[in-house]
C-alpha cells in the first residue's frame, strides 16, 4: 500500500513540474510578436474585413465636370446619296461580264455586254427612217421643180415639205434611241455595252453570265463612292434626349480598336423599332480607307450638356473578369467591392468613373494589393 501511494505522489509531482515549466518559458520571439493583419471575407463575398486597415491607404473620390456622353454600337453602310445604280435601257441576255462585286471601277469603264433584240429593232427602225427620209427628200425636190413650172399648186408643195420634215424627225429620233442604248447609228451592232456611270466600288451585283436583264428592271450593279460612309446606330428611346443633330461622335472600329475616327450626327430616325424600342441615328464619317461595309463599330456621342462624374486614381481600379471594380470603405474596418463603369482617361494617371461610386466616397488607393492579400 505504501508503495502505491509513493508512486501516485511521484506522478503528481512530475505533472506539476512540466505544467509550470512550460508556462513560464521566456525569450520565445514567436510568442512575443504581435498578430498579423487578418482579412476575413464576409458572407456575401463582396465585403472584406481588415484587422489593420492602415496597411491600405485610402483616397477620396473627387468630382469631374465633362460633357455628356453616350456609347452605342453601329454598323457601316454606304452613303445612299453616293450610291449610283447601273441601269440598262434594253432587255436581253448577258454575253460578257467585265466586273465583279467588290471591284473598284472608273467612270466609263466597261461593265458588261448584252445581246438585245431591242438594239436590233432600233437599227431596223433607223434604217427604215433613213429610207423614208431619202424618198421624202426626192419627192420634195420634184415638187419644187413642178411648182416652179406651175404644174402643181402651193398646197401640194407644202405637203411635200411637211413629209420631208417629218421623215427627218424620224431619222433623228431613231438615231438618238440607238445612242441611248450605247450604240453608234452608223455602225450596226446587236450587242449593247454598259459602262460605269461613276467611279467607285461595286457594292451590289444582280447579274451573272448568260443571265437575262430587263429594261429599267433590276439593276445589274450598284456603284458606291466609299470615300464618305454612314454609320447607323441603334439608340434606345430613353437615351434619345442625349443626342442632337450636329453632335460629334467618336467612331472606333472593332477591327482597328486603336484608331479613332470623327463623325457628325446628320439624322435621327423618326420611327422607333417596336420590338427593341430603338431609333436609328445616322453618323456621317469620312472614310480613310479602313472602313468596310458591314463593319461593326462602337460610337460615342459627345453632347453639349455638362455632367458631373467621379474621378479616382487609376491604381484604385481592379480589372477582374472583364469588369472594373473598386474597394469602397464601408466603416468598421470593412471594405465593399463595387463594380464601376469607366469613362475617359484623365491626365495625371486619373480615371473618370461614369457610374458605381460618387464624389466624396473613400476607396483603397491600390486595389491590386488588397486583392492579392484576399486571394492568399
Amino acid at each position: 500500500m505504501n508503495c502505491i501511494k509513493w508512486r501516485v505522489y511521484l506522478l503528481a509531482f512530475v505533472a506539476t513540474f512540466l505544467l509550470f515549466g512550460c508556462g513560464n518559458s521566456k525569450g520565445d520571439p514567436a510568442s512575443e510578436a504581435p498578430p498579423a493583419a487578418a482579412i476575413e471575407p464576409e458572407a456575401d463575398g463582396s465585403i472584406v474585413q481588415i484587422d489593420r486597415p492602415g496597411q491600405f491607404p485610402l483616397v477620396t473620390a473627387t468630382a469631374h465636370s465633362s460633357k455628356s456622353e453616350l456609347a452605342v454600337t453601329g454598323v457601316v453602310v454606304p452613303d445612299i446619296s453616293r450610291s449610283v445604280p447601273v441601269i440598262t435601257l434594253a432587255s436581253g441576255r448577258v454575253v460578257d461580264i467585265d466586273a465583279r462585286l467588290g471591284d473598284t471601277v472608273r467612270k466609263g469603264q466597261l461593265l458588261l455586254r448584252v445581246r438585245s433584240a431591242d438594239v436590233s429593232g432600233g437599227y431596223s427602225d433607223y434604217r427604215k427612217a433613213v429610207a423614208d427620209e431619202m424618198l421624202a427628200r426626192t419627192q420634195l425636190n420634184r415638187a419644187k421643180d413642178l411648182y416652179s413650172h406651175g404644174a402643181i399648186s402651193t398646197n401640194d408643195l407644202q405637203i411635200a415639205q411637211d413629209t420631208e420634215d417629218k421623215a427627218q424627225v424620224d431619222v433623228e429620233t431613231s438615231a438618238e434611241h440607238l445612242r441611248l442604248l450605247g450604240n453608234d447609228p452608223d455602225k450596226p451592232n446587236t450587242i449593247m455595252d454598259i459602262y460605269a456611270p461613276v467611279s467607285g466600288v461595286i457594292t451590289d451585283q444582280q447579274v451573272t453570265n448568260a443571265a437575262g436583264v430587263q429594261a429599267l428592271g433590276s439593276n445589274p450593279f450598284t456603284i458606291s463612292d466609299l470615300s464618305q460612309v454612314w454609320v447607323l446606330c441603334d439608340v434606345y428611346e430613353n437615351d434619345l434626349p442625349n443626342v442632337s443633330l450636329g453632335d460629334t461622335a467618336e467612331i472606333r472600329l472593332n477591327a482597328y480598336p486603336d484608331r479613332t475616327l470623327k463623325g457628325r450626327i446628320s439624322n435621327i430616325g423618326a420611327i422607333l423599332d417596336p420590338n427593341i424600342r430603338t431609333a436609328k441615328v445616322r453618323i456621317e464619317v469620312r472614310n480613310p480607307g479602313l472602313m468596310r461595309l458591314g463593319m461593326f463599330v462602337n460610337a460615342t456621342f459627345h453632347g453639349q450638356k455638362q455632367e458631373v462624374h467621379t474621378a479616382i486614381p487609376a491604381t484604385s481600379i481592379l480589372h477582374l473578369h472583364d469588369r472594373d471594380w473598386v474597394f469602397v470603405s464601408d466603416g468598421d474596418n470593412k471594405f465593399r467591392r463595387v463594380e464601376i463603369t469607366l469613362g475617359n482617361t484623365l491626365p495625371g494617371n486619373v480615371q473618370e468613373v461614369i457610374s458605381g461610386i460618387k464624389p466624396g466616397e473613400r476607396v483603397i488607393q491600390n486595389a491590386l494589393v488588397i486583392q492579392n492579400t484576399v486571394a492568399q
